[in-house]
């Protein structure tokens, strides 16, 4: 049976999609991320994992790591109820991951297309773009192209959002 990590490869591989490798000590947070920052250059960025206050909505907001993302301004922009961060048992059911692992490569995982995927639009002037391969352990480095052809590979709706 294929690891979470391998599940991954095997996707990016079936759809044509190069990567960098770099693996790495067990990190939880952007900051954990940015001590490491010497052996991955292009940008990682923040997966945030949010729902709605019905529970209803669930949502993966792609943001550079840099920045804040204010959920009340981000509900503002999509129509959404006020958002709060999900449960753990939430990013396992929909993404089938853990905290510390979030990543828009759960994506894989999400068979019925529940997640609507929210990017910042100034990640889209990124030429590569670095993500977990769904454990903590590693991360993975794609040109934003194929960023986008894996979006489209999913399925999942995706919509671009100001984050200040």
């Amino acid at each position: 049976m294929e690891t979470k990590e391998e599940k991954v490869y095997s996707v990016l591989e079936e759809i044509g999609i190069e990567y960098k490798r770099y693996t790495h000590p067990p990190v939880a947070t952007i900051a954990d991320i940015e001590a490491l920052a010497e052996n991955i250059d292009p940008i990682h960025c923040k997966n945030l994992f949010v729902r709605n206050s019905k529970g209803d909505k669930h949502y993966l907001v792609l943001v550079e790591s840099s920045k804040k993302a204010n959920t009340k301004a981000i509900a503002r922009q999509i129509g959404s109820t006020r958002l709060s961060f999900a449960t753990d048992e939430r990013l396992d059911k929909y993404l089938g991951l853990e905290p510390g692992a979030v990543s828009v490569l759960g994506l894989i995982n999400d068979k019925d297309k529940e997640v609507e995927v929210l990017v910042d639009k100034d990640l889209a002037d990124l030429q590569e773009i670095t993500f977990h391969p769904n454990v903590n352990t590693a991360s993975i480095t794609i040109s934003y192209t194929d960023f986008q052809k894996f979006l489209k590979w999913s399925g999942n709706k995706m919509q671009y959002v100001e984050i200040g």
